[in-house]
């Protein structure tokens, strides 16, 4: 049996419990690559209040400590200015540009690839 290649993690306040958003971490390549994609929302609401930074950080540990990973990537549209900041703060950096990487709404989309290295 293969060992799973994506996880799923809900991002929640510590106050409260309340759901703040979701990040999941897919298509783990294992061998001499570890590394996967990670992706992420922050529910309405929820957003610029420093809750997803926290809650990336825990995913992140996660993946380099208990999956081993030594790789993440995360691919965002240029305009998403809040979501570039996001992985900044969490240590990711600009490795480069994807044009028409990938079909949203039927359209395809450029995208920027940042990634964080263990």
């Amino acid at each position: 049996m293969q060992p799973p290649i994506n996880f799923a993690f809900s991002i929640r306040r510590r106050d409260s419990s309340s759901l703040v958003g979701y990040a999941d971490v897919t298509n783990v390549v294992r061998g001499g690559f570890l590394s996967a994609y990670l992706s992420y929302f922050a529910f309405h609401g929820h957003e610029r209040q420093g809750l997803m930074k926290e809650g990336l950080k825990l995913v992140i540990r996660h993946a380099f400590r208990e999956l081993g990973l030594h790789r993440l990537e995360a691919n965002i549209q240029p305009g998403n200015a809040a979501s570039i900041a996001l992985v900044a703060s969490c240590g990711f950096e600009k490795e480069g540009y994807s044009p028409k990487y990938l079909e949203i709404r039927g359209r395809w989309r450029d995208h920027e690839r940042w990634a964080l290295v263990r």
